[in-house]
């Protein structure tokens, strides 16, 4: 047997030391070489991820996994809150009608021949598509959530029956203005909801003779009440 060995046999002390820190020493070589190997794994998967590892770039992480970096540095609802409310307060606001004139003419012939015709619906003002509409289709539904409509017919249950769009002079002068009423459009229509437009220019009977139809009734034969 060495001597050293020997040595080291006759101090028991000296022996547990020895073999204390050659455990360490094993236990910490074994952990530099786990973060090697981590570090090699992550850089590996770097380069699929950027196309150019083995996998080539036909690779695409799963997006259902993917992070939200927005989301991720959103501030929180009671800080938001309070920035708003800071806002709020060191602002003016002044009250406006919910409808200009024509639209307010418009709604109180619609109120008359709706009481006359169909007296279970009303209608409403400056209706946001968002509380009438629902979609699983978040990118369509996010398309119409802050559109409104000029008014809205509902019935005693409070559905929603027919849009009406009120078309004043230049209504439709910019190519985006008629984009945006085709966007409207079509989202109704697939709700089952109905769309209807009225002119300036209309004249009461003529809004009454639109209820009539709407309702499903025929046209009186008397002469239109103006």
């Amino acid at each position: 047997m060495p001597p050293e060995i020997q040595a080291l046999i006759d101090k028991p002390l000296l022996l547990a030391l020895v073999l204390a820190i050659g455990a360490v020493c094993g236990v910490a070589a074994e952990r530099v070489g786990e973060n090697l190997n981590k570090a090699e794994r992550r850089r590996r998967w770097q380069r699929r991820k950027s196309g150019g590892g083995k996998w080539g770039a036909s690779v695409r992480p799963d997006p259902r996994f993917r992070a939200d970096p927005a989301a991720a540095r959103s501030p929180s609802p009671v800080a938001t809150a309070a920035e708003q409310l800071r806002a709020v307060m060191e602002a003016e606001f002044q009250a406006r009608p919910l409808l200009n004139a024509g639209e307010r003419r418009l709604l109180s012939v619609l109120d008359k021949a709706l009481a006359e015709e169909s007296p279970g619906w009303r209608a409403m003002g400056q209706v946001s598509l968002g509380e009438i509409l629902a979609s699983p289709d978040e990118a369509a539904f996010l398309a119409v959530n802050s559109k409104r409509v000029d008014l809205l017919i509902i019935d005693a249950d409070c559905r929603p029956l027919h849009a009406v769009e009120m078309q004043g002079k230049g209504h439709h002068k910019s190519d985006n203005t008629a984009a945006r009423d085709a966007v409207k459009r079509e989202a109704l229509r697939r709700a089952g909801i109905g769309y209807v437009e009225v002119v300036s220019g209309d004249t009461p009977a003529e809004v009454r003779a639109m209820v009539r139809k709407l309702v499903g009734r025929p046209h009186s034969s008397s002469s239109p009440r103006t």
